[in-house]
């Protein structure tokens, strides 16, 4: 009897649990802001098929979308609280979280090589030492920044042996075209689009120096909105698996978006990874060894704990959920 009794007990309080948690759910916020770019193909599959909308009509939650040009403008527009939701480069998140923006990173959209130094087609620029003294392009706070930076450091120099010029990722590319600039850090597709269609040379190009793509989160957001962050992943990797199966329309959505022609988009797509969604140790040591550079170059303060901050940035329990088709 006392054994039953003892049953009967943990279902009731299992069924408080369960009670608790879905009252919890529809207290959740009724309104969720994403951001969408052009370099996360994955959330312009989203957007085009309106699978976050339709996942949460039922609730009454509506859904606002964002166009960011870089990873600067999505990290401005999560502290500035205009999204809940923003992709970025890992490496930008964490000059974020050096600068006190409180985010989490919880998901990966994707592993591209979406940035490297370009020059024209023309150019006497061969290796990164030929950029002493020139003037280069490039969009402060973003992956293609942090890959100058770290490429500079790999052949002894830093950002003062060159001219910065600090402009958003397509005037930079318009700079490098109107020989405004000597080379410009690009990113996809501005990058693919010069290199198609203007014969634009990548002069420098290192995969692993491109930290990888990441779904980020305001921390209060995800605090006061879990049931609603794991929905949104569900959605996103639902996105995810579609886009790895059609690449074909994968394409077609690229190029309508963001008004590219077909060669351009199918440029992007042939060097962005999408099969990899779980944030772990991968991401964890590629965004360190870029914070370690960062912090020597001045940008992340010398006094500040890269691992910690690393560690504080990522949080693995989200995605580790939806990889695991749970």
């Amino acid at each position: 009897m006392r054994n039953v009794l003892k049953s009967l007990a943990r279902a009731a309080l299992a069924a408080t649990a369960v009670l608790a948690l879905t009252a919890g759910a529809h207290a959740e916020t009724k309104k969720i802001r994403l951001d969408y770019a052009y370099y996360n193909p994955v959330s312009l599959v989203l957007k085009e098929k309106g699978w976050v909308e339709e996942e949460f009509a039922k609730d009454g939650v509506t859904v606002e979308w964002v166009l960011s040009q870089g990873s600067n403008k999505s990290l401005e527009y999560l502290n500035g609280r205009s999204i809940d939701f923003g992709p970025t480069a890992g490496a930008a998140a964490l000059i974020a979280r050096a600068n006190s923006i409180p985010i989490k990173s919880i998901y990966v959209f994707s592993k591209p090589e979406w940035t490297a130094l370009v020059t024209q087609k023309d150019s006497p620029i061969k290796t990164v030492q030929d950029l002493k003294g020139k003037r280069v392009a490039v969009t402060r706070g973003t992956d293609p920044y942090i890959f100058l930076l770290r490429a500079l450091d790999l052949n002894n120099m830093t950002d003062k042996d060159i001219k910065v010029v600090l402009l958003q990722h397509p005037d930079g590319k318009t700079a490098l075209e109107r020989g405004d600039v000597d080379a410009w850090a690009g990113l996809d597709p501005f990058m693919a689009q010069v290199e198609v269609e203007s014969g634009a040379r990548l002069f420098f190009r290192d995969a692993d120096l491109n930290t990888y793509g990441v779904l980020n989160v305001r921390e209060d957001f995800l605090a006061e909105n879990p049931a609603t962050t794991s929905r949104v992943l569900a959605v996103y990797e639902r996105g995810r698996k579609y886009a790895v199966a059609n690449p074909a329309e994968l394409r077609a959505i690229l190029a309508k978006a963001a008004k590219l022609s077909d060669p351009v988009a199918a440029k992007q797509l042939e060097r962005t990874d999408l099969t990899k969604p779980a944030i772990g140790e991968a991401q964890r040591e590629g965004i360190l060894a870029a914070g370690v550079v960062l912090q020597k170059t001045g940008v992340i303060a010398p006094d500040a704990d890269v691992k910690a901050l690393t560690n504080a940035l990522i949080d693995t329990r989200f995605s580790a959920q939806v990889a695991s088709g749970k």
